[in-house]
């Protein structure tokens, strides 16, 4: 790679993997916080399609019926249980990807992305759950706590322990489609525009072309993961809310089309540049610290996965 010359760790190394969970954190928990005011408004969508049921319209009735702090409401929440969140799912996803591509080695690579995905956000999710159990209460319930700090003692005064993983099996639902699918989309993406595109290998590029391709690829991945999990998405919004006791009944209650309609609009105005903006800034700080960005599987591995 040109550019950034001294690498601060090697590749597959302890100190990589811990660098990729640190990148993880700061790149998730930084643009989900950001993001705030559109997850409210989706989350409030999600259990309240009828008053808030276009993005314009939502952001207006928030506004005038309790004022510009709701729009931020949660921000702890998403800044420190997405930063949780994308520490274990980045960090993971490198050391499994590395560790399926010499275990399997006569698989193809869609199967080691795939099985290194889902590996890596199973330990995500448990992880973002207490997080995300308090957050979505915060957001639309806002007597319930004005945030973490809060939020936290009175969930597990009310409900205990089972009221942080109530939400697990949906999370798990809505997230593990999600991330099987970005991920797998973006590698495949970065591997298209880096055959048919750039017309050359990642390591004959230089950095600011490597994040070009990075951002392309992040958020077309981000897109095709949004619509894939919506339906688990409306799901846990109405599960922590109590408009349904379990997930079948949330799926009755929702209804089939109204499980991959409702909120995606706002889903797909936030999900893709937040995705996009993880992905710039995850790979920033790899080629900060010397190393090439994100996609592919170990170089010594390619050939037998192609």
């Amino acid at each position: 790679m040109r550019g950034v010359e001294g690498k601060l760790c090697e590749e597959f190394s302890a100190g990589y993997y811990g660098l990729c969970t640190v990148g993880g954190m700061l790149s998730a928990g930084t643009t989900h916080l950001a993001i705030t005011p559109l997850d409210v408004l989706k989350v409030n969508m999600q259990v309240n399609p009828v008053k808030y049921n276009s993005i314009l319209s939502g952001f207006s009735t928030l506004w005038k019926e309790e004022g510009p702090y709701s729009l931020w409401r949660g921000w702890s929440g998403k800044l420190v249980g997405y930063g949780v969140q994308g520490g274990f799912r980045y960090g993971l996803y490198e050391y499994f990807k590395k560790l399926y591509s010499d275990v399997f080695v006569d698989y193809n690579k869609s199967f080691i992305f795939f099985l290194s995905s889902s590996s890596a956000q199973v330990f995500a999710d448990v992880a973002l759950c207490p997080f995300e159990a308090v957050k979505v209460r915060v957001q639309t319930q806002p007597n319930f706590a004005k945030g973490l700090a809060d939020g936290l003692p009175i969930l597990y005064r009310n409900e205990g322990l089972l009221g942080f993983y109530k939400g697990l099996l949906p999370l798990w639902g809505r997230n593990l489609p999600y991330s099987i699918v970005m991920f797998s989309t973006f590698e495949h993406s970065v591997d298209l525009l880096y055959r048919n595109i750039m017309k050359r290998r990642k390591e004959d590029c230089s950095p600011a072309q490597q994040l070009g391709v990075t951002c392309l690829a992040g958020y077309t991945a981000g897109a095709v993961g949004s619509f894939i999990s919506n339906p688990a998405d409306n799901v846990v919004s109405c599960l922590y809310n109590k408009k349904a006791e379990s997930a079948l009944q949330a799926v009755k209650n929702i209804g089939f089309v109204n499980l991959f309609t409702r909120s995606l609009s706002v889903r797909l105005a936030l999900v893709g540049p937040v995705v996009t903006l993880q992905w710039f800034f995850y790979d920033t700080i790899k080629v900060l610290c010397g190393l090439p960005t994100s996609g592919g599987i170990a170089r010594n591995r390619e050939n037998a996965n192609s």
